[in-house]
């Protein structure tokens, strides 16, 4: 169980890197008009509090 909740944890940091890349462009963007539809924040903090969770769970004896 402490491996895949360590995957868990290290694909959810991931996707917390990948997020935070994704709303960096957004807020970054040269036309102003492009939004898009991604809530990207709130993609990151969810994903952040995974992995936070996940490599506690991975921790635990």
């Amino acid at each position: 169980m402490q491996v895949s909740m360590l995957s868990v944890g290290i694909c959810a940091a991931l996707l917390f890197a990948l997020a935070e890349l994704a709303d960096y462009r957004r807020r970054n963007r040269r036309d102003v008009d492009k939004v898009g539809f991604m809530p990207w924040r709130g993609i990151a903090l969810a994903s952040v509090a995974v992995a936070l969770f996940a490599m506690a769970f991975a921790l635990k004896p």
